[in-house]
């Protein structure tokens, strides 16, 4: 199977209120479900000019500024792209998925008229409660704590770094029955 890690850094938190896509990275590797073996197979990291400000409060977290990204190509530029790439994949996994990266995702893919590929999806935040110790869902460094994964908070909220580390969490939590995939849910 293929599984995507994914990640996005935007202008804002509310695409109803036209907050746009600013960074994009998926990490695709061959896994194994049977044994967690996994090989990498490639990756797509995008910059993207949003055509808009972005919040003061977005660029506290991520660091981008518009000047990074204004001579990036547009979202309906590399939308086809993400929709190809999304299409591959057998499962898509993101921290937060479920709750920020793949809605927005969706809706900026609607927005230019690109369909969303009907792709099943693990969440690492939310079947990771186990990784903190009152049961809350864990910030992506707690994540890595509990999974002996390095976390360097420096490098954090570039979308290609927190790809890569939340990847390793996941491979280290399936090993270890932490973390279950859609797909062998059904099949059961």
């Amino acid at each position: 199977m293929i599984i995507a890690g994914l990640d996005l850094e935007t202008t804002g938190l509310d695409q109803a209120k036209g907050h746009r896509i600013i960074e994009i990275a998926m990490i695709l590797y061959a896994f194994d479900p049977e044994t967690g073996a996994h090989n990498l197979r490639g990756r797509y990291v995008q910059r993207i000019n949003p055509e808009r400000a972005i919040d003061p409060d977005a660029l506290a977290v991520h660091g981008i500024t518009y000047e990074d990204v204004a001579y990036s190509p547009k979202w309906c530029e590399i939308a086809p792209k993400i929709v190809k790439l999304l299409s591959a994949v057998d499962v898509i996994v993101a921290h937060n998925g479920h709750g920020f990266d793949l809605p927005f995702l969706a809706a900026e893919l609607l927005r230019v008229g690109q369909p969303v590929p009907d792709t099943l999806s693990v969440d690492t935040m939310l079947q990771a409660r186990w990784a903190t110790p009152m049961g809350k869902v864990p910030n992506l460094g707690e994540l890595c704590f509990a999974c002996g994964v390095d976390y360097d908070s420096e490098k954090a909220h570039a979308a290609e770094y927190d790809v890569e580390v939340m990847l390793q969490c996941f491979f280290a939590a399936y090993k270890k029955g932490f973390i279950k995939l859609p797909i062998l849910e059904k099949e059961v």
